[in-house]
């Protein structure tokens, strides 16, 4: 076997090790919400349609978070693919400590209770259906609802720790 002059030393498995290859790695940006004693929600970049029949969706949310506490409880969450406009809207819903549902953020509440952010370029309302222990997170999986594919815009991107939109 021939190895390519292109690939370097492989490393150990590490966190490091996996934070930089998912770095390389072009992910659609969406935000979680639920409602408990009032809205809560995170950006998350680790967002998977699982099957479509029945229409399932999951993604990863440490138990850390703020978000957590209601996000154990919810029994319906919602899921909204942020559009290339809407950077400032990604970084306030990824930022510790900030009121992520107070002016700009323009909001309502959607079916079930969840809270639905308005201008995205899509979202769901979920069913939780399971909550997977996964080290220091939870894997979500729910099951679409009711949704809306038809917002404004193109998609936002994460990548190379930041938030890009797409070249034409």
């Amino acid at each position: 076997m021939t190895v390519s002059p292109e690939l370097s030393t492989p490393r150990t498995a590490s966190p490091e090790l996996l934070r930089s290859v998912f770095r390389r790695h072009a992910a659609g940006v969406a935000v979680i919400t639920a409602h408990g004693d009032g809205p809560v929600g995170f950006t998350a970049t680790s967002l998977n349609s699982v099957a479509a029949e029945p229409p399932l969706v999951s993604f990863g949310v440490g138990v850390s978070s703020s978000s957590w506490p209601v996000l154990a409880e919810a029994e319906y969450i919602g899921v909204h693919i942020l559009a290339e406009h809407q950077t400032d809207l990604a970084a306030t819903f990824a930022r510790s400590g900030a009121d992520r549902f107070a002016p700009p953020t323009a909001w309502r509440e959607g079916p079930e209770g969840v809270p639905l952010l308005d201008g995205v370029l899509a979202w769901l309302v979920c069913r939780v259906v399971a909550r997977v222990p996964a080290a220091d997170h939870r894997l979500i999986v729910a099951q679409a609802v009711v949704g809306d594919p038809a917002g404004p815009g193109r998609p936002l991107l994460y990548h190379q720790g930041r938030f890009n939109a797409l070249r034409d």
